[in-house]
């Protein structure tokens, strides 16, 4: 009989504090195998493998591609690749990011699941927005189990709230009980009789976070509907996929979105035009000054006003964007406690 042994576990910010606390807790005689990704900044060294080890009796490693799966391990996503699981082993893949980051939760908990079915249980830590939603409803999909840290318990709890209102999660708990939640949700049988509520857009989504040419250059199997947003990645088209009430996006080349992050992520385009239109129209203020001055000093007065008008209405435009950056737009999107680690290097 198959065993509930492939464990995914995904954490963002607070997430290496909670990992050292899990695998604290669990047993050296551990039967399953364990993967971890954490929202790294893909060009920087973890050591978050040393950090596990040194933390727990299971051996932690970075995980390296086409590395076959042995028990009582802990593989941890390497920065700049997606961890992916396959019937083969570990693959890991420089596929387009999703949310802003490589690697990326939900791509390894969707390929678990597309992969292994109800041998997967997977765990969402602590984090900001929502990455792992969709991950967890693939999960639930493919007949696997979902466990959730309580967010009250969590030092930064959006995520797992999201997961929590968009999944129907099996367990939610702080995460000093989560390894002995994890204890008692492996020894559950498997029901062999079950049929899995599987969806074949899972496999599609597979393809496209591995960055399958054939997949990518076939639109019309793209999952999802055209939408009216484009990828703030790429500038291609986001095509809308709906899990249930929770709505996300991908964009043709496989770039993903959840809708809190694509706000974020679109706040953040916006406050960048809108630097840019303020030093354009700065520098255009100084230059029509300046030929103003050069105008009524070579005696053409008339010219001179001509630039102190235009000079004018910049000044003017400009005290708008001011006006506009003073506003915190990501405010709007995040509440304060949040905003302030809304980026992978703070994990």
């Amino acid at each position: 009989m198959a065993a509930r042994d492939i464990i995914v576990v995904g954490a963002s910010a607070g997430g290496v504090e909670a990992l050292q606390e899990l695998v604290r807790s669990l047993p050296e005689t551990f039967p399953g195998s364990i993967f971890v990704t954490v929202h790294f900044p893909e060009h920087g060294t973890s050591a978050l493998p040393r950090i596990l080890s040194r933390a727990g009796p299971l051996p932690a490693v970075q995980t390296t591609d086409r590395e076959l799966i042995v028990p009582g391990r802990v593989y941890v996503a390497r920065p700049g690749y997606h961890l992916m699981l396959t019937n083969r082993g570990i693959r890991l893949i420089r596929g387009a990011r999703e949310n802003g980051n490589r690697p990326a939760i939900d791509p390894m908990f969707r390929s678990a699941a597309t992969a292994f079915g109800p041998r997967v249980i997977g765990v969402l830590l602590t984090g900001n927005l929502d990455d792992g939603t969709s991950g967890l409803a693939a999960i639930k999909r493919h007949r696997g189990l979902a466990i959730v840290q309580d967010p009250e318990d969590a030092l930064f709890g959006s995520m797992p709230q999201s997961a929590i209102t968009h999944v129907d999660v099996d367990r939610v708990a702080p995460i000093r009980k989560i390894a002995s939640v994890l204890a008692e949700l492996m020894a559950i049988p498997i029901d062999n009789e079950a049929t899995p509520i599987m969806r074949d857009s899972d496999a599609t989504e597979d393809q496209l976070s591995a960055g399958d040419l054939d997949t990518i250059e076939q639109p019309e199997n793209h999952p999802g509907t055209v939408s009216p947003f484009s990828c703030p990645d790429c500038g291609g088209v986001l095509w809308e996929i709906k899990d249930g009430a929770f709505v996300r996006f991908r964009c043709r080349v496989g770039h993903g979105w959840t809708g809190d992050a694509l706000a974020l992520k679109q706040a953040d385009t916006l406050d960048e035009a809108l630097w840019t239109a303020l030093r354009s129209l700065e520098e255009n203020v100084a230059l029509c000054r300046q030929l103003a001055t050069r105008s009524r000093n070579r005696g053409v007065p008339n010219v001179a006003d001509r630039f102190d008008r235009q000079a004018t209405a910049m000044e003017a435009r400009a005290e708008i964007i001011r006006g506009a950056l003073a506003h915190d737009h990501a405010a709007e999107i995040l509440p304060a406690e949040e905003l302030e680690v809304s980026r992978p290097a703070g994990d």
